[in-house]
């Protein structure tokens, strides 16, 4: 695909007058700008005079450049005293051998500044290798460590863009193989404003149970071994009955009175001491120590349990309770076991039983109590020094980032130090020739002291004029002055009261001969030409001879690329800008302009609520839809405002527009009066442009804005009674609509169509 050759200014970005960053892109060598007076057309010159937002090709400044600009402050500043104008130097051909030596050396220089731009295009391409790294780099970056980022999202203050994160990844000096686990824990309490700390897990007390007395008497019985007669009825009973008499005695000895609780036949006088002697000292210390120990095993067991479940109250939201509560009901549950079957034994003493084992159910909690407690203290530990603890994580986060993109940065510094060498290299090559350069130039300038004088331009200066039938004036060397010119009459005096149009043609040609020579004996530097506006106040003949002119730069310029022109010698105009809004003018310079795409560019400057905009004039080429055009935007002057019409925005600048394209096309072509105009569209098509509607009063508002609009144009002044009912109208697209409708009466929908190619809505 074809493309925009750049050439010494590469894009201009204007901040200035009605331009807010606008973007002047694909400038290339030859440059047409056309735009309505007042548009903005002048800031552009302004911007390149004053290199204000330039951006030059690499390796070129402004000082490597004469910028020439003709505009009115050239006018201005060169032709306050037309008895008084600096001298511009030819360089001419008196000194073959000095021509030849300058041509020489001009030829010289021509290869060292050839091999310095590959030098210099090489330290670019090897520049942007580095970038490209860069950015390669930050990618990688970015992308390996995006899920982490968000996780420690708190932690990413003034690193959440490629470029930041990566300079803080590359500026780590530690990087370290972090416990993420770890560092997520210290992330959540430190970054979270609601963080406190909590009580740690209580284990449970240690126990007396296990050792009294009555633990060793669970699983043997408990019988007497007396041998009184009574006792020794008892045994023949059997074990159970022995524990059925005792429960018994226990239970209504007290409220017996005398008799027997179960039979009631009275007792013997002696049965309380047959009683007692039944049941020997052993038996009743062992008794009292099984009492003893279900009493102390039930205090204990359920303060176990209370200080465990206690532990559950107020808990670290980010500890996790289940496998600890399945323990814990498991204990409570055989606690529960145990103490039923204690009481068991209680109450048949000559039963053994065993207990379900909680001893190894307590040890385990107590594992997960020390594991609780050391997330418990690592929180605590945290809440109390919150601030060192968010900068400790802060730390260790991006230790961790950078031990994981450990491998990624050494390619990366690796690329950076090769490319880094190479640039080295390059540089030092580009100063040599830089040196070589200047020593050249100063030998070519000290040659073209001999071989320049200001003569040449005053005759080339006053054979135009007198070709062109300029006559009354001519310019002059000033007498006793060297290198000064004068403008002067016929009778040899100051010819002070020049016409505004004959002065503007004699400042164009002083112009152009300071751009084919210098303003300086000692050097011919390559120029940047800006030509705004230059035909004002002439006469076709002036603008003639001055779009000539023009023409000749262009070629000038295009030399500079592959379309040289030998009718044309030179090629020291490097880049050049034309600015118009005079549609004449710019039909003469841009004729057969188009065609050279990749070294010319079009441009249009519209201006709308005080706000300008530039559009670079290129479209898809219809012969070759792959490749891209150029389009000159001005065809004529009457095609020039229906694109205009196109993109206003405004109510009254639109208005203006429609008004000049209804007085062009029917008044001056179609040959209508004003007022047959009106009578046609708003008599003979009255019904048209009034909405009836049942049962209300009929909608005149597209009847009242025809009406405004033809008024607008019939009357010479722009004044009329409607025109007020227009500055009321705040609704573009309705004028635009009734605009269509006065053609579609008039019968030109054809015309109509034509021009707008459905670009304006309806």
């Amino acid at each position: 695909m074809q493309r925009k050759v750049p050439s010494a200014i590469t894009n201009i970005t204007l901040n200035r007058a009605t331009f807010t960053d606008v973007p002047i892109d694909e400038l290339t060598f030859v440059n047409f700008f056309y735009g309505n007076n007042g548009a903005g057309k002048s800031s552009i010159a302004h911007a390149i005079a004053e290199d204000d937002g330039v951006v030059w090709a690499d390796g070129k400044t402004a000082d490597d450049f004469d910028v020439l600009v003709y505009n009115q402050d050239f006018i201005n500043d060169n032709f306050v005293n037309y008895g008084d104008l600096k001298g511009v130097f030819i360089f001419g051909e008196e000194d073959i051998e000095a021509k030849k030596k300058i041509a020489e050396l001009t030829d010289q220089k021509k290869k060292k500044m050839d091999a310095r731009q590959t030098a210099l295009d090489e330290h670019k391409k090897k520049t942007d290798g580095l970038a490209s790294a860069l950015t390669q780099f930050q990618d990688t970056c970015f992308s390996k460590t995006a899920e982490i980022r968000r996780r420690f999202d708190k932690c990413m203050d003034g690193k959440k863009q490629k470029k930041n994160f990566a300079e803080a990844v590359l500026g780590e000096t530690k990087p370290t193989d972090h416990d993420l686990a770890e560092l997520e824990r210290l992330y959540d309490v430190a970054f979270d404003d609601s963080a406190r700390a909590y009580t740690e897990f209580k284990k449970a007390a240690a126990t007396t149970y296990g050792s009294l007395p009555g633990k060793d008497l669970l699983d043997r019985m408990i019988v007497s071994s007396s041998d009184t007669p009574f006792a020794k009825f008892m045994k023949a009973l059997g074990d159970t009955a022995s524990d059925w008499v005792r429960d018994g005695h226990t239970h209504y000895a007290g409220a017996a009175g005398g008799k027997c609780p179960y039979c009631q036949q009275k007792l013997p006088a002696n049965f309380e001491a047959d009683i007692a002697a039944t049941f020997d000292a052993q038996y009743q210390q062992d008794i009292r120590d099984l009492g003893q120990f279900q009493t102390v095993y039930e205090r204990e067991t359920r303060e176990i349990v209370r200080v465990l479940q206690g532990n559950a109250s107020d808990v670290m939201p980010t500890i996790d309770l289940t496998a600890y509560q399945e323990k814990l009901a498991l204990l409570e549950s055989n606690f529960e076991i145990n103490r039923q079957r204690i009481a068991e034994k209680v109450k048949e003493p000559s039963k053994t039983i065993s207990l379900e084992d909680t001893d190894t159910l307590l040890l385990e909690i107590g594992a997960m109590i020390d594991e609780i407690n050391k997330q418990i203290k690592a929180n605590n530990d945290v809440v109390s020094a919150k601030r060192s603890s968010k900068s400790k994580c802060k730390t260790e986060i991006m230790q961790y980032l950078a031990f994981m993109l450990a491998a990624d940065v050494k390619s990366y510094q690796d690329e950076v130090d090769r490319l880094q060498k190479e640039i080295d290299d390059v540089t030092e090559r580009g100063k040599k020739l830089r040196k070589e350069i200047g020593d050249l130039t100063n030998e070519i300038s000290a040659l073209n002291k001999h071989n320049a004088n200001t003569e040449a331009a005053i005759d080339s200066i006053n054979k135009i004029l007198k070709d062109s039938g300029f006559q009354g004036f001519s310019i002059r060397a000033k007498e006793g002055v060297e290198n000064v010119y004068e403008v002067i009459r016929e009778d040899g005096s100051i010819a002070e009261n020049l016409s505004e149009g004959e002065r503007n043609f004699i400042a164009f040609l002083y112009f152009y001969h300071q751009v084919r020579g210098s303003m300086s004996s000692e050097e011919l530097k390559e120029k940047i030409v800006v030509i705004d506006d230059p035909v004002s106040s002439m006469d076709s003949t002036a603008l003639f001879l001055v779009s000539a002119i023009v023409r000749e730069m262009i070629n000038v310029c295009r030399n500079n690329t592959e379309y040289l022109n030998p009718k044309v010698p030179g090629d020291y105009i490097k880049q050049l800008f034309v600015l118009t809004h005079n549609v004449y003018f710019h039909r003469e310079v841009t004729y057969q302009q188009v065609g050279y795409y990749n070294c010319t560019s079009f441009y249009m400057i519209r201006k709308n609520d005080n706000i300008s905009t530039i559009k670079l004039c290129k479209r898809q080429s219809k012969e070759i839809p792959t490749e891209e055009e150029n389009y000159n935007p001005i065809q004529n002057s009457y095609a020039a405002l229906w694109d205009e019409l196109r993109d206003i925005k405004s109510t009254i600048p639109a208005l203006n527009v429609m008004r000049r394209i209804l007085e062009y096309y029917f008044l001056q072509l179609c040959g209508y009066e004003g007022s047959d105009l009106r009578e046609i569209v708003l008599d003979e098509h009255r019904n048209e442009f009034i909405k009836q509607v049942e049962g209300e009063k009929p909608d005149m508002t597209d009847y009242q804005l025809a009406s405004s609009l033809l008024a607008y144009i019939n009357n010479p002044n722009g004044i009329s009674d409607g025109l007020n009912y227009v500055e009321d109208c705040e609704d573009v697209d309705a004028y635009k609509r009734v605009f269509r409708m006065i053609f579609e009466a008039l019968g030109q929908s054809q015309h109509y169509k034509m021009m707008t190619g459905k670009r304006i809505k309806s």
